[in-house]
């Protein structure tokens, strides 16, 4: 397939005014300025519409939290025990879901999906294209990382039946308790490994899928809204030398020097919706713009369904409004969110070798009215 006559946002460096594409088995074999070299296939005439990177959100509950139902199609959240990183959130989701259809309607192709907030360990997260049909040929990586949770969902989640955690000092001994048993579950592993006189731990599933985040072969994605609560992810990621980011940071504009100065991320979003809760109250879409503004790395997510998966761009735009360069922001649905969650060697920018994920767009792709002609995923044309 080779794409013509488009201005190409690569994300890789300056955009291609006059910019064409090609892609051969899925992945961008060339791309470049100007007129293409003769080609003997499928061409698509772009008409001078905007070529970007498929989108990325990189924080959602897409198909685990289903369209149109309530409790049977609702699998967010185990919220019968506290500690559950031994949930695969891939076991939990409906890639037929339509909101799937709805996110490649507005050039979304990759995504990270999973678990909710309501325990302090909730499950494992994966990475996944938004195109198919069977979740096994979908995923990027699996698991992607753990979920954690700080603030007022565990708190809520357990406070009604009268169990632990209730307090932000429960929460965070739950997650350190589990985190030092799989340290010491590790230790016992790898001494048994180094000397065949030493016993292996008896098998323990919640230790065992912690085992790829203490490696850091997987991330820690911590909830975490008011200030006070990012901080404790801090001190739990320092303490455990994981490699994390935070997922919200509602009040990441507030304490930006101090984000900065340990070089955290932050997955921004929502901030298209109401202030529901407390730990919401200083909520503000000029956020992401200040902390990226900061030096701070700065994603834009929709938490889908708190916000509907197709208004990304809409959400990016608003951070546009509100101060955040144009620039940044587009690179707070592309590259940004797929560096900082480690996908960035196959998705996030346009640059040969990479998967051939790509949206046509017929104006600017940040503005309201602009709709989306063409979407691609691993090199097909699915809208």
């Amino acid at each position: 397939m080779l794409i013509t006559n488009a201005k190409i946002f690569t994300m890789e460096g300056r955009p291609i005014e006059n910019g064409w594409l090609e892609t051969q088995n899925g992945i961008i074999k060339a791309l470049g300025e100007g007129a293409a070299a003769l080609f003997d296939g499928e061409i698509y005439d772009a008409q001078g519409g905007i070529l970007t990177p498929g989108l990325i959100d990189a924080h959602t509950h897409l198909g685990i939290v289903e369209d149109s139902l309530d409790f049977e199609g609702d699998d967010t959240n185990e919220d019968t025990d506290p500690a559950t990183p031994q949930l695969s959130a891939a076991d939990g989701i409906n890639p037929l879901d339509r909101c799937f259809d709805d996110a490649l309607s507005a050039g979304v192709t990759t995504v990270v999906t999973g678990p909710g907030s309501a325990n302090p360990i909730g499950g494992r997260l994966v990475a996944m294209k938004t195109y198919g049909r069977r979740i096994d040929n979908m995923i990027l990586k699996n698991p992607v990382a753990i979920k954690f949770a700080l603030g007022e969902n565990p708190k809520g989640a357990y406070h009604v039946n009268h169990e632990m955690p209730v307090t932000r000092m429960a929460t965070a001994a739950i997650i350190r308790e589990n985190l030092y048993k799989a340290r010491k579950y590790l230790e016992k592993l790898d001494n048994s490994q180094l000397d065949e006189d030493v016993d292996e731990p008896d098998f323990d599933y919640k230790c065992e899928a912690l085992l790829p985040l203490l490696r850091r072969e997987i991330q820690a994605h911590f909830h975490a809204h008011r200030a006070d609560d990012i901080f404790t992810a801090m001190r739990l990621a320092r303490e455990f030398e994981l490699d994390y980011v935070i997922i919200h940071g509602t009040d990441g504009h507030i304490i930006s020097d101090e984000l900065v100065q340990d070089h955290v991320r932050v997955l921004s979003g929502p901030f298209l919706c109401d202030r529901c809760k407390p730990e919401l109250h200083n909520q503000t879409p000029k956020s992401p713009g200040i902390m990226s503004h900061a030096g701070i790395d700065v994603a834009i997510i929709t938490d889908h369904p708190v916000v509907p998966i197709e208004y990304l761009t809409l959400c990016a735009a608003i951070a546009v409004k509100n101060g955040m360069d144009y620039e940044q922001a587009l690179r707070a649905v592309t590259i940004n969110p797929a560096v900082m969650v480690r996908l960035d060697e196959r998705v996030g920018s346009l640059k040969a070798g990479k998967d051939a994920d790509f949206a046509i767009f017929n104006g600017d792709p940040l503005t309201l009215s602009t709709k989306v002609s063409y979407v691609a995923v691993n090199g097909k044309r699915v809208k």
